[in-house]
């Protein structure tokens, strides 16, 4: 990693507060939820639903589909406590972002492999009752459609006495896809919060890599329905339309708990 901040260090952003900040929104990340609130409104169409599902206090793991640089900014923006998140580390480059970045609670993570030292900063944020946000696809989506879940996200979950609470995402593909330059309007967002996922007690490694494929797969059917693809497609079977990323889902809904 270039810049100031080497891959194998950490960031400012990387010394989480204390856990206090689970009820307790600090001032500046406050002020930027209200302000990233503001301008998605005026963006797009924000819909809600699930929060009573989110803890109030206590360590959980909020886990998301990943359609667009926007989904971090709709969750942190639309949920009540603070979430922690984690990016990749070259947006740390920048001294400007390497501050802000600091400011939303987000910490730096290596892509395309294991980082044992994101996991030992998100276990360790877990253990100081934070809420963390993970985007199992571990990139963006090209298309909008749910990628293959990374194994390493998966075996995170696995740890027994945190709360996995499923996050989906739709719409923000629509207004800004990954390979568009600037946002679009004329679309709406939803963030759908799921009911805690019952993934078991693994006391053991041997255990939660024995889990994993049930697992993954579990976690997938819930994302898919939540974010909406489920429905999508099946709309699409029935009426011959191409695949829509706008409306409301009606499979989703059944998922809010």
């Amino acid at each position: 990693m270039s810049g100031g901040t080497r891959e194998g260090e950490r960031s400012p952003s990387s010394n989480p507060a204390s856990g206090a900040d689970s009820v307790r929104v600090p001032f500046i990340y406050r002020l930027i939820q209200i302000v990233s609130a503001w301008c998605l409104r005026r963006l797009a169409g924000v819909h809600v639903e699930g929060l009573q599902n989110v803890p109030a206090s206590g360590p959980c793991i909020l886990v998301a589909n990943h359609q667009s640089a926007l989904d971090p900014v709709l969750l942190q923006s639309s949920c009540p406590r603070t979430v922690y998140t984690m990016t990749k580390s070259t947006q740390f480059a920048s001294p400007f972002f390497r501050v802000f970045l600091g400011w939303t609670r987000t910490f730096p993570t290596r892509r395309y492999r294991v980082d044992p030292q994101s996991v030992r900063i998100l276990l360790r944020l877990l253990g100081e009752g934070e809420a963390v946000c993970l985007y199992p696809e571990g990139e963006r989506s090209w298309d909008g459609v749910l990628q293959p879940l990374r194994k390493g996200a998966v075996r995170v979950l696995l740890h027994d006495g945190v709360p996995v609470i499923p996050v989906g995402i739709e719409g923000t593909y629509d207004v800004l896809p990954r390979w568009a330059s600037r946002p679009r309007r004329g679309y709406a967002m939803y963030l759908r919060f799921g009911a805690p996922l019952d993934l078991g007690v693994h006391r053991t490694r041997a255990e939660r890599e024995a889990a994993l494929p049930e697992a993954e797969e579990l976690l997938r059917s819930v994302l898919r329905k939540l974010s909406g693809e489920v429905s999508r497609e099946a709309e699409r079977v029935s009426n011959g339309r191409g695949l829509e990323m706008t409306g409301p889902s009606t499979a989703a809904r059944n998922l809010l708990g």
